[in-house]
């Protein structure tokens, strides 16, 4: 973990280039790393100058998916391509089909990947509500509750949201010890960040996850992982759920609040009727292996 800040130094230095603003925390990389099943060695390379400052970073995180940053500073000097060429070759031994990442629409990186071949597998969005606005409560249906959750929860909660996101995200569920890592085992981590509502029945039907961060902007709430279980849909569960992040949020602080969706998930209109708007565009470009 001893890279963790660098890595996240040079992430930052490449959103705030790219975007004016930067989406990362050093905690979302200490939570990515500590998973029980990541091997951060095999899976982690990093592009260093002449005074040992990482300047290039990529970051195969497994099921078809990888990060990279390279330095603003050091762009046009090849390090991107070579770091695109060492994950399609670290992907291709681990039996991917198939790799990509996320970059933001028209930058370096985008423009890099598309050279390269890449085609864009899906769109998402980061989303933000504007400062001094907040989603409007909704009322629970009779017999469901809304609460912190606890310990006990925690097997509920990994079902609940990798149940749902593998209904459009095409991979295998993640181990349950790799949930509790990046979400509960994550540094900083309050009770409050995780909220459940429980059914007619008393089980978990519905998730959210959400911390307080400030990357450089202000402090502001970043919703993770939101989900609701397909029999209990179309009841308001998942307003309710993200007017409680927030207003929990802003009870410590907080003054907005962030969340990001892709276009595989058909959520987009639902942030948006409850007064959120998209902050940036991301294209999410990949190639196929072998």
């Amino acid at each position: 973990m001893a890279d963790a800040h660098a890595v996240y130094e040079l992430y930052a230095a490449q959103q705030q280039h790219d975007l004016g603003q930067v989406e990362i925390d050093e905690e979302d990389i200490v939570a990515e790393w500590q998973r029980p099943s990541y091997d951060v060695p095999a899976c982690t390379v990093g592009v260093f100058d002449a005074d040992g400052r990482i300047v290039g970073d990529a970051e195969y995180l497994r099921h078809e998916r990888y990060d990279a940053a390279v330095h603003p500073d050091f762009r046009g000097r090849g390090i991107g391509t070579w770091l695109a060429a060492w994950v399609r070759a670290t992907a291709a031994r681990a039996g991917e089909r198939i790799i990509g990442m996320p970059v933001p629409e028209g930058s370096a990186g985008d423009k890099l990947l598309e050279a390269l071949g890449y085609h864009v597998r899906w769109t998402s969005w980061v989303l933000r509500l504007p400062p001094g606005r907040t989603i409007e409560e909704r009322p629970l249906p009779a017999g469901y509750a809304l609460r912190v959750a606890t310990e006990a929860d925690q097997e509920q909660v990994w079902h609940t949201i990798e149940d749902a996101f593998l209904e459009w995200s095409k991979r295998e569920k993640q181990p349950f010890e790799d949930f509790l890592a990046e979400v509960w085992g994550r540094p900083g981590f309050e009770q409050w960040n995780v909220q459940v509502v429980a059914g007619p029945d008393g089980a978990v039907v519905g998730a959210v996850f959400a911390v307080n961060s400030d990357p450089g902007q202000g402090l502001e709430t970043f919703v993770s992982r939101v989900a609701v279980n397909r029999e209990h849909r179309n009841l308001g569960l998942a307003q309710a759920l993200l007017a409680a992040a927030f207003a929990a949020g802003r009870e410590r602080g907080a003054r907005t609040g962030s969340l990001s969706t892709d276009s595989r998930t058909g959520a987009l209109s639902l942030y948006e009727k409850v007064g959120m708007e998209p902050s940036s565009v991301w294209l999410h470009r990949a190639i196929k292996l072998g």
